[in-house]
């Protein structure tokens, strides 16, 4: 026990703030990158990419490493069946937003590219920068509404009810 408080709770602590972390940068970065995107400033493009990538590295990646981390020792010590169907769907659903966030980081750092090299050259975007932000917004959503459903689940545990 630290400070009073038992394992168990240090690690729902963890698990709520990584999640926070991990949702909050998420739509956080998603909203700058978007309206940086719809602006069309090149170089605060650039820079809003940049910053975007970093938070990911910084921020998104622990606490998404952390979440099933934290996770899984929280339902081996609360003693839940780690096979229960909400728990299944809350894996699926953390595993299709991660599925989606992989390329999307990728899709990150092309931006950046492309909007750094437009910017120091005083040109245009490229179709290709174009083309990279369709498919981020395009996999932006389903990453999005796994998290809110996996937000759902987590909060409501169906099976306990």
């Amino acid at each position: 026990m630290v400070l009073g408080v038992d394992s168990y709770l240090w690690l729902k602590w963890l698990h709520i703030l990584s999640s926070t972390v991990l949702f909050g940068t998420g739509i956080g970065t998603a909203f700058q990158m978007w309206f940086a995107h719809l602006r069309g400033d090149v170089r605060g493009i650039a820079v809003v990419a940049g910053n975007v990538v970093l938070a990911d590295w910084l921020f998104t990646l622990p606490a998404g490493v952390l979440q099933p981390a934290t996770g899984l020792l929280l339902i081996l010590q609360g003693g839940l069946d780690p096979f229960a169907p909400w728990l299944v769907a809350t894996y699926t659903l953390y595993v299709l937003a991660f599925v989606c966030w992989v390329p999307v980081v990728v899709l990150q750092i092309q931006v950046r590219e492309l909007a750094t090299t437009a910017a120091s050259q005083n040109r245009p975007l490229p179709p290709a920068y174009h083309r990279a932000m369709r498919l981020w917004f395009a996999l932006g959503w389903p990453a999005f509404l796994a998290l809110v459903v996996v937000f759902l689940l987590m909060v409501a545990k169906p099976d306990l009810w």
